[in-house]
């Protein structure tokens, strides 16, 4: 891959090809545990793991789910939050070769079934509060086994915002992990010849079109974008990394949990995010880096007893998954004295691979206000093509195109979603964009109809089916809203059916019992009709422009 322009933006020590050295991410693991086997691997509230201690833990485990049936290129669930269990089972499945399929512990039902279904997956590992709606949903499916596991584990300190009970729920019948992780402590499991080509992990995402489906992040994937970034960010032995964006999403799992890991630093996990909770880890861990979306960044910022001091320790803060004004960028710079640096990356990229370059400010698009999400990293081309797939020069507008090392080399079981998607295994992101002389990227359009919720990917399809599943529905349409704290919000427009009834409170709560809280309609409008082409099909473009009006007003 030829050296493009932005290279010359990059920090001094990085290089423009950076080779991965290492055969999977287990070789990986077992390099970091060499290093230092007594450095602190894990914090969790009170509670720590060694690097030797978690390689403990993980082998016992691994051994534990080989016993259920588990082995090379099985799909596993992990529905848990940001808990040291998190990075156990990841650990084991990678010993075992098999594959985590991270799962959003807010699906519920036929949501979470589908994918679950789609992938095969043999077994899950999920909270203990979640083993009796789990059992229900998951029957006579392709799932044979539930391992659940308490959030309590790995500490002492039961802070009531996080923990409102001390109270555990009984144990999935077949075990519970730490029991598990005693019973079979002292035990490896075997080791596994794995190459780069071996799926790690299995992550859904609707993609740039289409219902969701599962991105197969290979070893080779992951261990492209944690070497890179690593060195992007400047990561050094004894940092610590705070997990502030959701181990079941990309971003955390890679850019959080696995560079972590790899490196020797402490990856700091506080349950699911809270910003008291958060702001005090940062304090108490001396954060140094992390990567979380705008949302949270602004329900610290609106913290009356956030200060400087909490974010003293910090060498760079960044902020992936939806657009960051400017204004909020400045506004939270001059209060804590840190510069927010924007990142992008997707589920097909394994996470990041274009950020702003530490200590460097962004610059903004003049003509659309946007502020740039940074340059490529290093081994990944970069590029802005039109419709058919031709580059164009730099400063014109078209559609974003990446190919390297990062991108999947598919979707699961979906050939010709994947043909169409990463034609040559070049990845079409559906994002409108602009590459400057320089190189910075500017994402200035959005050109298809997903929406972004702080991060987290709604599309509008999904949304609709659940309206349509109440009676009084007659026809909805769902688009996205302008929001300053979460980027998007979805906003329904519904007509009902003659001589029903039904308010929008009624519609929201009827969503929020099928999906998952953030894809719920934050408002529903109750009209008439809805605008149509003269084919029938109703024009949400139309919507979104009404619905881009009320946010401004």
């Amino acid at each position: 891959m030829e050296p493009k322009s932005w290279t010359s933006l990059y920090p001094p020590d990085v290089d423009a090809r950076m080779p991965v050295r290492h055969a999977s991410l287990v070789d990986a693991w077992h390099a970091r545990v060499e290093r230092n086997p007594d450095s602190v691997a894990l914090a969790y509230f009170d509670g720590e793991l060694t690097a030797r201690q978690l390689d403990e833990e993980s082998d016992a485990l691994a051994v534990a789910l080989q016993s259920l049936g588990a082995g090379r290129g099985d799909r596993v669930g992990i529905y848990l939050q940001n808990i040291p269990q998190y990075a156990i089972v990841l650990l084991a499945l990678w010993k075992l070769g098999a594959t985590a399929l991270i799962l959003n512990p807010m699906y519920r039902r036929q949501e979470l079934r589908r994918l679950v279904d789609d992938s095969g997956a043999i077994g899950l590992v999920c909270a203990d509060t979640d083993v009796e709606e789990l059992t229900q949903t998951l029957t006579e499916g392709t799932v044979g086994w539930l391992v659940s596991t308490s959030a309590l584990d790995y500490q002492t300190r039961n802070d009531p915002r996080i923990f409102p009970t001390t109270e555990r729920s009984m144990a999935a019948r077949q075990g519970d992990l730490v029991e598990l992780v005693n019973r079979f402590r002292g035990s490896r499991p075997a080791a596994v010849d794995l190459t780069r080509d071996d799926v790690a992990l299995l992550a859904y995402t609707s993609g740039t079109t289409g219902p969701p489906k599962g991105a197969m992040n290979t070893h080779g994937n992951l261990l492209a974008v944690t070497s890179t970034y690593g060195a992007w960010i400047g990561l050094e032995p004894g940092d610590v990394v705070f997990a502030m964006a959701p181990l079941f999403h990309i971003t955390g799992v890679v850019v959080n949990a696995s560079i972590a890991l790899l490196a020797d630093t402490t990856l700091v996990l506080a349950n699911r995010f809270q910003a008291e909770v958060t702001l005090d880890a940062f304090a108490e861990h001396e954060m140094t880096f992390t990567i979380g979306s705008i949302t949270a960044y602004n329900a610290l910022y609106e913290l009356p007893h956030a200060t400087r001091e909490h974010f003293a320790s910090a060498k760079a803060l960044y902020s992936g998954g939806a657009p960051i004004p400017p204004a909020t960028v400045d506004r939270f710079e001059e209060r804590f004295g840190v510069y927010i640096h924007n990142g992008y990356g997707m589920t097909e990229t394994s996470s990041a691979v274009i950020a702003v370059p530490p200590g460097v400010r962004a610059p903004v698009h003049q003509p659309s206000g946007t502020l740039s999400i940074g340059v490529p990293l290093p081994n990944l081309n970069a590029r802005v093509v039109d419709a058919g797939g031709t580059p164009l020069p730099p400063g014109e507008q078209g559609e974003l195109e990446l190919s390297g090392p990062a991108v999947v080399p598919g979707y699961w079981n979906k050939p010709e979603a994947t043909s169409a998607t990463m034609p040559g295994g070049r990845l079409r992101t559906g994002d409108g964009a602009i590459i400057d002389e320089q190189g910075w990227v500017y994402l200035v359009d959005r050109l298809k109809d997903q929406i972004n919720v702080s991060g987290y990917k709604v599309w509008p399809r999904e949304v609709e089916d659940a309206l349509y599943e109440h009676p009084a529905v007659h026809e909805a349409a769902v688009v996205g809203e302008p929001d300053d704290y979460r980027g998007e919000s979805v906003v329904a427009y519904v007509s009902l059916t003659a001589g029903s009834e039904a308010t929008g409170e009624e519609l929201i709560t009827f969503t929020r019992e099928r999906l998952a809280a953030y894809k719920s309609p934050r408002t529903v409008h109750i009209i008439p009709e809805l605008p149509k082409t003269q084919t029938g099909k109703i024009r949400r473009n139309v919507l979104r422009e009404s619905a881009a009006a009320d946010a401004g007003r």
